[in-house]
């Protein structure tokens, strides 16, 4: 029999953890429900993910084998006290919420096992990158289960929890800062007159293309990489050089370290 998987909470990062399940094999194993806060937005929600979707988080939870808790973090705790006497034992808890620690929920479902995720939005583009962790009861299995329904729309890594600030600042704030990034080389090159538009296309199809390069480097490193790009004596080598002369080590360890901490701050 297939197994059902509930999200309470059907927004962007919800949807598309919804769409990449329903459109890979793994929909032959699960059926998808979902819960929204009221009739009308549950009706949307049903129509564009094409799932039944209704407004009764308690029935959705006895109903569900695996519970995703997709609300804003200052409802987590709202919704787990409302679900939780509805719930046995052998029902899997994933919370999606940032800086919300599976301690806290434990708290309130004592007995339930709980895995936390921290996604981020090419998870829209099915090229998500998500940080898996688990709570005090759940198992490995449960990260493996977990894990193969994301590989679905994107890549996954299991990490401790004590690492989940770090990953929030890689990869859940990351796109951001490579938005920065590919902005700036863009509007460098509008300045040095070409059109910014064209301008954006080189920065970005480089910065994909890049990106993919490292992911096929086998046991090439990244440091040869540039160096097979950044020819000594070259325009390439004049580049690196001054990102060197201008510390950006130092500027993306900065970025990193200083969003860490203020995931960690939000998670207190």
């Amino acid at each position: 029999m297939k197994k059902t998987i509930g999200f309470i909470g059907c927004g962007k990062m919800a949807s598309a953890i919804i769409s990449g399940i329903a459109a890979s094999e793994l929909n032959k194993i699960y059926d998808i429900q979902g819960s929204e806060i009221t009739e009308e937005i549950a009706k949307s929600a049903s129509e564009r993910l094409n799932i039944p979707v209704g407004n009764d988080n308690q029935k959705l939870a006895q109903t569900s084998d695996i519970i995703f808790i997709a609300t804003k973090p200052n409802s987590v705790v709202d919704v787990t006290e409302e679900i939780k006497e509805n719930l046995s034992e052998d029902k899997l808890i994933v919370s999606i919420a940032a800086g919300v620690c599976t301690e806290k929920i434990e708290k309130v479902l004592t007995s339930n096992r709980v895995v936390r995720i921290m996604p981020n939005t090419p998870a829209l583009v099915k090229l998500g990158m998500f940080g898996i962790c688990k709570g005090s009861k759940a198992t490995d299995a449960d990260l493996e289960l977990i894990k193969n329904l994301l590989t679905s729309i994107g890549k996954c890594i299991i990490i401790d929890e004590s690492q989940i600030d770090i990953v929030t600042a890689i990869s859940g704030s990351g796109p951001a800062f490579f938005y920065q990034v590919i902005e700036d080389m863009a509007r460098a090159g509008e300045k040095l007159g070409l059109e910014y538009e064209k301008s954006l296309t080189l920065a970005t199809q480089t910065a994909l293309g890049s990106a993919q390069m490292i992911f096929n480097r086998g046991e090439t490193t990244v440091q040869t990489l540039i160096d097979n790009v950044a020819t000594k004596g070259g325009c390439t080598f004049v580049g690196i050089s001054e990102m060197k002369d201008q510390c950006s080590d130092k500027l993306f360890f900065d970025v990193i370290d200083k969003t860490t901490q203020k995931a960690n701050a939000l998670g207190k």
